[in-house]
């Protein structure tokens, strides 16, 4: 039975009445129909009901009747139920299943959270698909309805306001009491009818159902029993035009004040908060609740608005599913428009998405012509409706500002095949000789991947990384004290250039803690304390160094891909473009922030005594006696091989030897490099329909990944670099910052 589905036909209202032969038949009531298999939950089964007939989960019992047995009703109290249900009616292709509320209760609203699932009530079924489908939202009569058929859409209930007389008209409903006039009324198809209809209903407070309801009429009554109210509606002969025939439009139920509910759709919640959304994208759902109330008068639950609103989305963003299969032509275009750029995605066997990359050639070239051989690669998870990952590489420009190389997208979690797969396209359009540093995670299959596919180059670990891990493996052994004084000593230990400086700090952290230690000893520290490293790093310590890339990434990850990425191109465009134009005002040789670290280095000299000990090598004399390499660019102190500006000892020596210190000074810190680095623009894509103009015969199919995204409000915490949490020193005698009462000077 795993897998195999039928459609549960949901009665509630009615009352049952013995037959003769003891058989229990039900009568009245309204039935709402949805799909389960044996791999539902009861509790989700259960919130499903809730919120089909809008009473609240704990007021109800679920009963059915066994095959070929209508005597006895069962109960459905938990999962093992469920599946016996399922089970014992296998062959057949509906169930009938009986909810048994306490009047009391059955009108107050449902605020249980909405599902994905598929139902609908039963005379929506009855319609054929196509444009002039009845509309799914409708409560409708079901006692007539044939329940052997295909359910595919949603109904939504929503209970109106009903505090005083002053609040019958809500200000915003005002303007459709004349939607509908009477007989002769013209519309220009059933949808506009229906939508008409709805609007007159919520403007006058009043519940109604269908009584027929397909592409050529449609008969609707007042829900209230005895009511006289009711409208015919049919096609002109030979048009799409629809024509009310007949209406009484008397009401003897007093509106709203004598009915249980009206139609509110979560279609029409759409049409209401477009124009809105298109102009505040935050619109929250809460407001939106908040906003119908008070406009209309209807009381939605949080998840009426919520997926109100995803369906507004969709329709000023256009079609996630749409989006994927516009893919290949997508990246078509982008590399027509950006020649010597790369864009491809790739799918999986079932032509499924599974992973996309794109670098931009102004990218590749400013990374090549500009910056130095160092590369970051970090990931954020996204929140569209797919999910997906985004994985990225960033480097560091002359004026050590984050500048984007490439990124991709893929559809499984960050693991590494995706990694791997990544570091092969990025291989492929860098053509550089010389060894690269990557800051990266130790984890993730990078270590491997980094080694086999750019040999000869470095791999950095993340210290942001390596701090979590740190406190996730040795989890709840460390106050928030003692967790603050093991990361400065950690990133202490990391920073020192020196082995003994790093071992000096490594002790105070055994002194703390020796299993802590342990730990930090075993996660290889020639791969991320200066002093030990191979290759150069120029001290960069995390990999999340382009935060403000990913941050570009979350706004825009809600978005269909096509426009995700587009969105991510035009900031990289922008970025470039700003970029350029603030260097061509730089006056100076260095960029600005290596203009202020060789002033701050040279303001540290004060004529440090120089010895010369070979004709390329010094020694000088302050604090520390370090020795100088004139000629191979070194210092004992290491600070001139980490940043690429001379250190205070280098600089000693060169002014004097009578050498201008900007002869010594890095490329990659040059305003020249960075200008070389923001040579190449990124190019629009002049038309975004990219489906219009390609041959169909050689698309590649491309559709949504088979992963959605997960009940619940997403994490909004993404990245971000873990914060060195310090303790302000507060003085109690003279009550300043930054020292304590014994230091204290007054």
């Amino acid at each position: 039975m795993a897998g195999t589905k039928i459609i549960a036909i949901c009665q509630s209202g009615g009352k049952f009445e013995a037959e003769k032969d003891g058989c229990l038949l039900y009568k009245g009531g309204d039935a709402h129909a949805m799909d389960i298999d044996s791999q539902m939950k009861f509790d989700e089964f259960k919130e499903e009901i809730a919120e089909m007939f809008n009473i609240r989960a704990d007021c109800m019992s679920i009963k059915y009747f066994l095959p070929g047995n209508r005597k006895t009703l069962i109960t459905i109290s938990n999962d093992k139920d469920l599946q016996r249900m399922v089970k014992f009616h296998g062959n057949s292709s509906t169930v009938d299943v009986y909810i048994l509320i306490e009047e009391a209760l059955a009108l107050e609203v449902s605020n249980m959270p909405a599902s994905r699932s598929s139902r609908t009530t039963l005379s929506e079924a009855a319609a054929a698909p196509g444009d002039d489908m009845p509309e799914p939202d409708a409560i409708c009569c079901t006692n007539q309805m044939d329940t052997n058929m295909d359910i595919s859409q949603e109904a939504s209930l929503v209970v109106p306001i009903r505090s005083s007389n002053d609040e019958r008209y809500a200000k915003g409903a005002l303007q459709w009491q004349n939607t509908i006039t009477g007989v002769g009324q013209r519309f220009n198809s059933v949808h506009e009818f229906r939508e008409s209809l709805r609007k007159y209903a919520i403007a006058h407070q009043f519940a109604f159902k269908y009584k027929k309801n397909d592409s050529h009429r449609v008969t609707v009554k007042c829900k209230a029993e005895g009511c006289p109210w009711r409208i015919h509606a049919s096609r002109l002969s030979s048009t799409q035009l629809i024509c009310i025939k007949k209406m009484n439009s008397t009401h003897t139920c007093e509106g709203a004040f004598a009915t249980t509910g009206h139609q509110a759709t979560r279609s029409w919640v759409a049409s209401i908060i477009k124009e809105k959304l298109k102009d505040f994208p935050d619109y929250k759902p809460k407001d939106i609740v908040n906003d119908i109330k008070q406009e209309y008068g209807i009381q939605l639950n949080y998840f009426q608005a919520w997926r109100g609103k995803e369906i507004a989305k969709e329709q000023l963003q256009g079609s996630y599913k749409d989006a994927y299969s516009q893919l290949p032509f997508f990246c078509e275009n982008l590399m027509e428009a950006n020649p010597g750029s790369l864009a491809m995605c790739t799918t999986k066997e079932d032509s499924s998405f599974d992973r996309l990359f794109v670098a931009f050639h102004a990218s590749l070239f400013g990374f090549q012509q500009g910056c130095r051989p160092l590369i970051f690669l970090d990931s954020i998870q996204l929140r569209s409706k797919y999910q997906g990952t985004l994985l990225a590489a960033t480097a560091a420009d002359a004026d050590d500002g984050f500048f984007p190389v490439a990124f991709a997208i893929v559809d499984d979690a960050e693991s590494d095949d995706s990694w791997h797969w990544f570091l092969l396209q990025l291989k492929s359009v860098l053509s550089t000789s010389c060894p690269i540093t990557f800051v990266a995670d130790r984890e993730k299959g990078l270590k491997t991947s980094i080694a086999e596919i750019f040999e000869g180059s470095f791999h950095a670990y993340c210290l942001r990384y390596l701090t979590e891990q740190l406190f996730r493996d040795l989890k709840g052994q460390f106050s928030h004290e003692v967790k603050r004084l093991l990361i400065e000593d950690l990133y202490a230990a990391a920073y020192a250039t020196k082995p003994e400086g790093f071992q000096n700090y490594m002790e105070s952290i055994k002194k703390i803690s020796e299993e802590a230690y342990d730990w930090i000893m075993q996660t290889e520290p020639q791969n991320w304390a200066n002093s030990l490293f191979q290759g150069t790093r120029y001290n960069h310590m995390t990999s999340n160094f382009g935060e403000l890339f990913y941050s570009w990434a979350a706004d825009a990850d809600e978005l269909p891909i096509t426009q995700m990425v587009d969105v991510i191109r035009g900031k990289i465009m922008e970025l470039i473009v700003a970029r350029k134009l603030v260097s061509e005002q730089w006056e100076t040789r260095l960029s600005p922030s290596m203009e202020e670290k060789l002033k701050k280095e040279s303001q540290k000299t004060n004529s440090l005594p120089v010895l010369q000990s070979t004709c390329s090598t010094y020694e000088v004399c302050g604090d520390t006696a370090e020795v100088v390499d004139i000629d191979r660019w070194e210092c004992s102190c290491k600070a001139w091989q980490l940043s690429g500006v001379p250190c205070c000892h280098a600089i000693a020596v060169i002014v004097g030897i009578g050498q201008s210190v900007y002869d010594f000074c890095s490329r990659y810190c040059t305003t020249e490099s960075y200008r070389l680095t923001y040579s190449k623009i990124v190019h629009p894509i002049s038309d975004m329909d990219v489906s219009a103009s390609k041959d169909s015969q050689l698309v590649v199919t491309v559709t949504p990944p088979p992963t959605k995204r997960p009940p619940g409000r997403p994490a909004t915490k993404r990245f971000g670099s873990l914060e060195i949490v310090k303790r302000h020193l507060h003085c109690s005698r003279c009550k300043g910052l930054g020292h304590n009462k014994s230091t204290c000077k007054e």
